[in-house]
């Protein structure tokens, strides 16, 4: 399929699992019915952010892939709709904990996971207590709707997950995100920058990039939403605003893409040789 609709939906998901799934499927809804073929929601459905701080008792939140009710009820509905939906969960493997994207086909069957590779740890975003650094390495899933390689919240700031993906042959990438208020700043506002790094990995990659955020208050911490769809030159095309519950979709040619992919000579010009002070 060439012609393919990403969908971003932005919510607030400060209730319980099941308020937020019946938020989520709602809007999930709203976005098939403007005709999205892949789906993005925000970051851990669970509940309001638990990692703001450290509770032993968050970790009972965690569930194995196949018992949680939050992947059953998305591989029902990607099956009802026809449509992709990446879904980020608190998973539990046995004694291990990560902060896990299932993907779901079209087909609701699920093509694998990914789990989420930074972890980052300082004021109100205590997640190295509750999460394991990923263990999966970077994915790219391929699809009816194209190759779709997705990172999670704190991966989006690295450009080398982006760039990984795309040489895995991602068409374009998607980032589940739970960002808002700094607590030990309050005048520290990221909205901004948190939008640019995703666009230089659109036109670093020459490819689209979503994020979906989630809004509202939770305990004092505000997030700010500000999700977004990004074309493969880094310009926003769609963008939510801070406070509201919010649909995008946006509508792009996966053939034209990689020809413009191409082009550009990105991937072309790579010095590979050059690299190997990154490591």
């Amino acid at each position: 399929m060439t012609d393919v609709t990403i969908g971003v939906v932005q919510c607030a998901l400060g209730g319980s699992l099941a308020d937020n799934l019946q938020t989520l499927m709602r809007l999930i809804r709203e976005a098939a019915a403007k005709g999205a073929n892949v789906i993005l929601t925000p970051e851990l459905m669970e509940g309001p952010y638990f990692c703001k701080t450290q509770e032993e008792d968050r970790f009972d939140l965690a569930k194995p892939i196949s018992e949680h009710e939050g992947v059953q009820a998305f591989c029902e509905l990607a099956r009802e709709l026809g449509v992709v939906l990446p879904v980020s969960i608190f998973e539990r493997d046995g004694p291990h904990t990560y902060n896990t994207l299932v993907m779901i086909d079209d087909a609701g069957e699920i093509l694998g996971r990914y789990r989420k590779s930074h972890i980052p740890d300082g004021p109100g975003y205590q997640e190295k207590f509750y999460f394991r650094p990923g263990d999966t390495g970077f994915q790219v899933w391929p699809t009816r709707f194209g190759n779709i390689g997705i990172g999670v919240c704190w991966d989006q700031w690295f450009p080398e997950a982006a760039r990984i993906m795309a040489l895995k042959g991602a068409d374009f990438l998607l980032y589940p995100t739970a960002i808002g208020s700094e607590p030990q700043d309050q005048s520290l506002e990221t909205s901004g920058r948190w939008q640019r790094a995703m666009q230089g990995h659109a036109v670093s990659n020459c490819m689209p990039v979503a994020a979906a955020n989630r809004i509202g208050v939770e305990d004092g911490q505000t997030f700010y939403g500000c999700s977004f769809i990004a074309d493969q030159t880094g310009a926003l095309t769609e963008v939510a605003g801070r406070t509201d519950e919010a649909v995008l979709t946006a509508g792009f040619d996966l053939q034209a893409l990689k020809r413009e992919r191409s082009a550009w000579g990105f991937f072309r010009d790579r010095r590979t040789d050059l690299y190997d002070e990154l490591l």
